[in-house]
């Protein structure tokens, strides 16, 4: 009899899949780290292809099981979004929403969430607007916006605007397989700096990598500056250079198919904070409550390598 495909196992694989360990997954969903084990082999055995590749260090997704976990999440989104009754809100509501969006977060977070929120509430029109930092910042102080999401970690004066982390996104090492760090289980900045970067110029990233060594952009080899992300993933994968950027946007492949590999650093590195803003003093209404809550329900639950804040923490994080 053919095994049957239940959402656990598409949970576990996801899970798997986010940490980049069977023993993180493990802990992640409370379970033993055979039942994770499992369950990928399962999913592998109906599927008949491998979904990750198994490393000295934990494990990464196949150009299959890349593809698999696309369609895994897809499923699970709507189920959580069944289960909060998405089909049952108010179809009624209607009006134009104002939200400005980094690149970052426009190109590799928002897509689906704005996709979802349009299938439960279609009389609400989006208006969105891409915008940098500063641009955003200022775009929240004339209150031309409702809403902006973009970088928390990136904002200095954090607290002059009403926010909410929405998804806390670890950073690690990106070196092609031929780079002599891509065989290391775990790397350190004195490692990292031996060796030429890459550096991305969007959503300040090269700023936030330069903070990590105390000399500054004076510590670091640069063998690149690019605004461009795809740029970027091609020059590692080919070895020009290794590159510290988020989990949230890191594809084990290049447009070239070319393979890059994600390695833990020792050293501290501050995550990636994706989260929405206001401006200071008005909390969202309406329209922009609506969103802002859907949203904070959508990210409630992701992966560690791209974690949603607890409950208890978004509350502290609230401002009004």
């Amino acid at each position: 009899m053919k095994d049957e495909v239940t959402l656990r196992q598409f949970r576990y694989f996801i899970a798997a899949a986010t940490t980049g360990q069977f023993s993180s997954a493990s802990v992640a969903e409370n379970v033993s780290q055979s039942a994770i084990t499992g369950a990928v082999q399962s999913l592998e055995r109906q599927l008949k292809v491998r979904l990750f590749e198994r490393l000295p260090h934990g494990v990464a997704l196949t150009a299959e099981g890349q593809v698999f976990f696309h369609h895994a999440r897809h499923v699970m989104d709507a189920v959580n979004d069944a289960m909060r009754h998405a089909s049952l809100l108010p179809q009624s509501v209607q009006g134009t929403l104002r939200i400005a969006a980094t690149y970052t977060v426009l190109g590799y977070f928002l897509p689906d969430l704005l996709s979802r929120f349009k299938r439960s509430y279609p009389g609400v029109e989006i208006d969105l607007v891409d915008m940098d930092r500063p641009r955003l910042e200022t775009a929240l102080q004339e209150g031309s916006i409702d809403l902006g999401i973009g970088l928390l970690s990136n904002i200095e004066n954090l607290d002059q605007y009403g926010h909410r982390l929405l998804v806390r996104s670890r950073r690690r090492l990106w070196a092609g397989v031929g780079h002599p760090l891509a065989s290391q289980a775990v790397v350190s900045l004195d490692d990292i700096a031996e060796h030429p970067q890459v550096l991305l110029t969007v959503d300040d990233a090269d700023m936030a990598i330069s903070k990590l060594w105390s000399k500054g952009e004076q510590a670091l080899k640069i063998a690149m500056r690019t605004s461009s992300l795809e740029a970027l993933r091609g020059l590692v994968a080919y070895g020009f250079g290794v590159a510290i950027l988020s989990d949230l946007v890191y594809r084990p492949w290049s447009l070239e198919g070319k393979k890059i590999m994600a390695i833990p650093v020792s050293d501290p590195v501050p995550a990636m904070d994706v989260g929405l803003l206001w401006p200071e003093g008005h909390v969202p209404v309406g329209l922009a409550d609506i969103f802002r809550q859907f949203l904070l329900d959508a990210c409630e639950g992701m992966g560690e390598g791209h974690q949603a804040a607890s409950p208890a923490g978004r509350s502290r994080r609230l401002r009004g």
